[in-house]
């Protein structure tokens, strides 16, 4: 049955059973151009040889020839269709190379797990790096002065990790600028402007200020710069008098003879750096139950939530004179201060961004001492456990006291005995102060 529609040439597309192909079919649509003569200089076009074409398959092509219809070249006999490189070679669709993909043999897939422990390695590594590189630059800051090698008649070493811990009113390395906008006066020296035990236990941290009215008797010692030994006296002082008189080591040698209990680290910090601290953190954050102002220390706060800078936050722990409780209530303010701002300092978005981490050590570990033996470590320690005071876990109080002498504070001798007791052998403290 014939398909083709009435009046088409049957000659078309059904093919010969004639052993010779079929003759050129004329189409009509085609029209050849003339033969494109050479340019002078160039050789002559090759010509398809006449005659008539063989029996069986294609005509050959002569090396070099193409199929060309008025001048355009299809390319097909060069292998350069559908991109493939000229010779034949494979890459054409359903070749080696797969299709859409010329002339690039398949490789093997990406060990995607391989390359994730290599890129872990990597980051550990560096982080590593630069774990190593912050301890040995943060440790070469940091100013060990106190040498507590030079402290005689030491008490007993007891279960906690204790640090007496020194505000200073040093203005070392202030400008007269600084020193009238932080309202620190211009006195030369150094006195203690605020001081507290730190007492690191497994049953429970404890944060003791001691008022530095507090009446202490002046033990024997020997000079940290003469090496000279004074015999005691029975002379009877305020606690930041013995700062005054031979520093840092008389002034633990005092702690330790009047309270019983041994220090193990001793950590100082003068204005110009606790303000730095401050401002390098962004600011402290801080809940003042009741507002209050005092021009001598600059402070003007008003109750509720706010955020105090370098400047704000000195005032506030340095007020005594707008409080009826005089420095008990400062100490309870200084002791608020510094759990608020250890508990800021010691969280993961400040120790691990080096945005904040750098500055805070910059600015603080300029202006810290401490003792010889104190490290890295110890100090992470030691703020750590404030942090843990401030959030619940341990204790915060005053020295306990009984009264007063000649305008000094006098401690009651039964609490701070079983206070120390407590806190050398590890239990939980159960003793309040005022």
């Amino acid at each position: 049955m014939n398909d083709w529609p009435e009046g088409r040439d049957d000659a078309y597309g059904r093919g010969s059973a004639q052993p010779q192909p079929e003759g050129v079919q004329r189409m009509r649509h085609i029209q050849r151009q003339p033969q494109q003569q050479p340019l002078p200089g160039q050789p002559p076009r090759p010509q398809r040889p006449a005659g008539p074409p063989p029996a069986h398959g294609v005509p050959p092509q002569q090396a070099g020839s193409h199929d060309t219809y008025g001048g355009y070249d299809s390319g097909y006999n060069t292998g350069q269709v559908y991109g493939a490189p000229a010779g034949g070679a494979p890459g054409g669709p359903g070749g080696p190379s797969g299709p859409g993909r010329p002339g690039r043999a398949p490789g093997p897939a990406p060990d995607w797990r391989k390359r994730i422990k290599v890129g872990s390695i990597v980051l550990v590594s560096a982080l590593l790096v630069t774990s190593v590189a912050t301890y040995f630059w943060a440790d070469s800051k940091v100013r060990r002065e106190v040498d507590l090698s030079k402290v005689i008649e030491r008490p007993k070493e007891g279960d906690c990790t204790t640090y007496l811990i020194v505000g200073s009113d040093s203005r070392e390395g202030m400008s007269a600028e600084e020193k009238k906008k932080l309202h620190t006066g211009s006195a030369e020296g150094k006195r203690t402007d605020s001081m507290m035990i730190l007492a690191k236990c497994s049953s429970g941290n404890t944060m003791i200020s001691l008022p530095r009215d507090s009446d202490v008797e002046i033990p024997s010692f020997v000079g940290s710069q003469s090496g000279k030994t004074f015999p005691a006296q029975g002379r009877r002082v305020k606690l930041n008098a013995a700062y005054a008189e031979d520093g840092p080591e008389l002034l633990v040698r005092t702690v330790e003879h009047n309270t019983g209990l041994r220090i193990d680290h001793y950590a100082e910090i003068g204005f110009a750096g606790f303000a730095n601290i401050v401002d390098a953190l962004g600011g402290v954050e801080l809940d003042i139950e009741e507002g209050f102002k005092d021009e001598k220390s600059g402070a003007d706060f008003k109750a509720g939530k706010q955020t105090l800078n370098g400047e704000q936050s000195l005032a506030f722990v340095r007020t005594r004179y707008a409080f009826a409780e005089s420095d008990l209530q400062r100490t309870k303010n200084q002791q608020k201060f510094l759990s608020a701002l250890a508990s800021q300092a010691a969280t993961p978005s400040t120790i691990l961004n080096p945005f904040s981490l750098y500055p805070m050590l910059g600015a603080g570990l300029d202006t810290l001492i401490v003792d010889k033996d104190m490290g890295l470590y110890d100090m992470g320690q030691m703020f750590f456990a404030m942090k843990g005071v401030n959030g619940g876990d341990g204790v915060s109080m005053n020295m306990p006291i009984s009264g007063q002498r000649g305008g000094n504070l006098v401690w009651d001798k039964a609490k701070v005995q079983q206070l120390v007791k407590q806190i050398q052998n590890d239990e939980k403290v159960t003793v309040r102060g005022n």
